[in-house]
């Protein structure tokens, strides 16, 4: 869903730039070389991880399939996404926007290798898109956090939270 309408801006006019506590997802999908989609945000030129708030009836795995789909035009079904981490920590997401909007949020990561579709930003929110080895320069702040969080999930399998 477009920013204009969902459940964030309805509550953004209520209540202005005021910090919102939000449930979301972010998604880390890997293409076949094993490289990692990173997308560069319209309002900051930061790059990131396909991700967002969650809309009111939906789970984490809906958000996350959905957000990826409307950030980056690719389809995942929900059940093949692997939890990988949970964020949360005030120290790293309460995240100020380039509008003064502000937001504690509480993620749960996934990681996706089954997805389908074409690559094709969404122009709302993202510049461009791409898959790297490597997070890209400039990145957002959380986006690091999330990185180094899957490469700890990568290398033990285990869930990890912050």
């Amino acid at each position: 869903m477009a920013y204009v309408g969902s459940y964030v801006w309805q509550l953004r006019q209520a209540v202005g730039s005021q910090l919102l506590l939000l449930p979301g997802a972010q998604i880390v999908v890997v293409d076949e070389l094993d490289r990692v989609l990173f997308q560069r945000r319209r309002d900051s030129g930061l790059w990131e991880f396909p991700a967002g708030s969650a809309e009111p009836g939906m789970s984490f795995r809906q958000t996350a399939a959905q957000e990826l789909f409307e950030e980056a035009g690719l389809r995942v079904d929900p059940a093949d996404l692997v939890p990988f981490g949970s964020l949360s920590e005030p120290e790293v997401h309460v995240i100020s926007y380039p509008n003064g909007d502000r937001v504690h949020a509480f993620a749960l990561c996934f990681e996706a290798r089954c997805w389908s579709g074409e690559l094709t930003p969404g122009v709302d929110e993202v510049v461009e898109a791409a898959f790297f080895e490597e997070a890209p320069d400039p990145p957002q702040p959380q986006t690091l956090v999330v990185w180094e969080t899957y490469q700890a999930y990568r290398a033990t399998g285990l869930f990890q939270g912050r």
